[in-house]
């Protein structure tokens, strides 16, 4: 028999069959999807909260009971109590409720003569040092007083005003 030989194999080291990128594109793709995922989760479970919106039915009507602002005064007025001469530049706004809005303006038209006086009056007569007070909280309690008494009460038996702000009061001598 001849010496007859297989065909040689080939003598080169076996090279491993390329394999497609694909695969490792698509895992790191679906890690950073979920990453996404999970941080929107995360923010939107621990980031500050949208308020609750009140949807309004074809039966609710305004609040009689939601606070109404009114500008009561918005003027200058002497303080000579240390012996100098002050003078206080002011705004003062009457909070009231929606329901009793009408009544208050109203009043504020027929009577805004005599309300200014017992405002003005109050200044005059305040000591500077609740001129100087950091919340005005002698003249807001006299200037409440004033109002309650000029505009009554309501339907309930409550006041009409529920409280004064004065968001301006500045004061400087005069001198």
């Amino acid at each position: 028999m001849a010496d007859s030989k297989a065909p040689a194999a080939d003598s080169s080291p076996a090279q491993p069959a390329k394999k497609s990128p694909m695969k490792a594109v698509g895992i790191v793709a679906t890690l950073m999807i979920v990453e996404a995922a999970a941080v929107y989760i995360f923010v939107g479970k621990t980031g500050p909260q949208p308020a609750a919106a009140h949807v309004l039915k074809p039966h609710d009507g305004p609040d009689e009971n939601a606070p109404v602002e009114i500008p009561l005064i918005e003027e200058k007025f002497q303080n000579m109590q240390t012996g100098r001469v002050w003078v206080w530049d002011t705004e003062i706004v009457l909070k009231v409720k929606a329901k009793n809005e009408k009544y208050v303006t109203t009043q504020l038209e027929r009577r805004a003569a005599e309300m200014k006086e017992h405002v003005s009056m109050i200044f005059r007569r305040a000591q500077h040092n609740h001129l100087k007070e950091p919340g005005l909280e002698t003249i807001n309690r006299q200037i409440t007083a004033a109002m309650n008494e000029l505009l009554g009460k309501d339907a309930e038996g409550k006041d009409r005003v529920e409280r004064i702000v004065i968001p301006k009061c500045k004061g400087f001598p005069a001198d």
